[in-house]
């Protein structure tokens, strides 16, 4: 279970998190826009789904904002499931730059 300590209980979680502190960093949408996209969703969940939640609402920013295509959310999904089936367990999974 997370905590205030450990908010994350996987790493994809963290990386998630991070991913959509840069892409609002970079400009890309505002806190506003997140908790609009975000917000609704996550109070109809409970917290064990909170980061599914959380993930599912920054594909639907990528899409939306015109950030990435569906298409494109969809193969780069694919090929990050490719490489987590391919690494040894305990083993960092590394996404090549392109497959």
């Amino acid at each position: 279970m997370n905590t205030p300590d450990a908010p994350f209980e996987e790493p994809w979680q963290a990386q998630v998190f991070a991913f959509t502190v840069a892409l609002n960093e970079a400009g890309h949408f505002t806190w506003a826009q997140w908790a609009s996209v975000f917000g609704p969703r996550v109070q109809q969940v409970g917290a064990e789904s909170y980061w599914q939640v959380w993930s599912e609402a920054l594909i639907d920013i990528l899409e939306t904002g015109g950030i990435a295509s569906p298409e494109e959310v969809q193969a780069l999904t694919e090929r990050w499931q490719a490489a987590a089936r391919a690494t040894p367990h305990g083993t960092p999974i590394v996404l090549s730059a392109a497959d």
